[in-house]
Formats: structure tokens, sequence, C-alpha cells
């Protein structure tokens, strides 16, 4: 049986609870069923290892549900091998996933890399808009879609809609690093 993965990742720094929340709600793994997911890994942080916890005590310690097996991990210091994950490798029997993931930039970039397609979920605890600008613009651009927590169901068929054509970032390609670096200030030197 071939495997079709969504990777959540909330990333290191800032709790996001409301994103592990989302992304457990029986709507939203319906609709990953609905589309051929088998599969839905979460990075949850420390801050999500408490809801993590409750899910997976309430059904059954991590057994399937909605036909999917959900798994899910504190904190990895190299995302690339999860990432590798949700591409498309028919000698493993992966098909093509999703990956949903905070506004982050390392997080953004690993997507990209992977040339995956990518659902970027702005934080709405923080302080300022910038995730909600950085990701405005990259899906603008092509480079992603923009997910909201209160309808994170909807995005499931439009990351798999988009699938093959997932824009792969190559630093010959500037566009994603001149929207990060004036997003976040970057320079080059």
């Amino acid at each position: 049986m071939a495997v079709k993965l969504c990777f959540v990742t909330v990333g290191a720094t800032a709790s996001f609870e409301g994103l592990i929340r989302a992304v457990l709600q029986d709507s939203f793994v319906a609709e990953l069923e609905r589309h051929g997911f088998t599969r839905l890994l979460i990075q949850h942080g420390k801050g999500g290892q408490e809801l993590f916890d409750a899910y997976r005590a309430e059904y059954e310690n991590g057994q399937k549900r909605h036909g999917l097996e959900v798994g899910g991990f504190d904190l990895c210091p190299d995302m690339t091998p999860y990432v590798s994950m949700v591409r498309k490798d028919e000698a493993n029997f992966q098909e093509l996933g999703m990956m949903i993931s905070h506004a982050g930039t390392g997080s953004i970039l690993d997507a990209l890399r992977a040339s995956v397609p990518l659902v970027i979920v702005p934080n709405p605890d923080l302080a300022d808009n910038h995730q909600q600008e950085l990701a405005e613009e990259l899906a603008g651009q092509g480079y992603a879609i923009v997910g909201k927590l209160d309808d994170l169901p909807s995005v499931v068929a439009k990351a798999t809609n988009y699938g093959e054509r997932a824009p792969y970032f190559r630093r010959e390609n500037e566009k994603p690093f001149a929207v990060m670096s004036d997003e976040l200030s970057w320079t080059e030197d």
C-alpha cells in the first residue's frame, strides 16, 4: 500500500497550540482521508506535547483513526528526512503528500527546497503580522497556500491539486529569498 503523508511542523521557537488543535480536528483528519492520505505526522514542539498526548490517549494510543496513522514528536535538529517523506518516491511506495507549516523561514525553505506542496499557517497569537505578510507574499507568487486555523480542511484539496507543480527553490531563483529578506530585513554580504 502506498503512503501519502501530511507532515505538520510548528517549529522550535514559539508554541503554536492552535495549529496542533486544528490538525487533530475530526473534520481535518476526515478531509485528509478523503484525499487519499494515509499518515499524519506532527512535529508538535514542547507546547503541543500535552495536546498530542491527550489525542493519543483518547484514540487508542495512536492507532489508526479515519484510516490514518497518526504520529508525533517534539523537536528534531534536522527536519529534512521528514520533509523528504512528503515527496513522491515510487521505489518506496510514497505518493506526493503535503507539508503544513508555521510561517518560520527555516521550515518554509525546507519545503521549497524539497519541492513539496506547502501550506503556511501564520500564528495569529504573535505580536505583529510579519508571518501573515510573508505567507501572503509567497502565496501570491505561487510558492505556497495560506491556511487559516478555523478553515484548515479547505486547504487539503488545494494542496492536492497543487501536486507536482510545487515550485522548487534554487539560489538562481531570487523571488523567495527576496520576499524573506524584505520581511525579515536580511542582508546579503
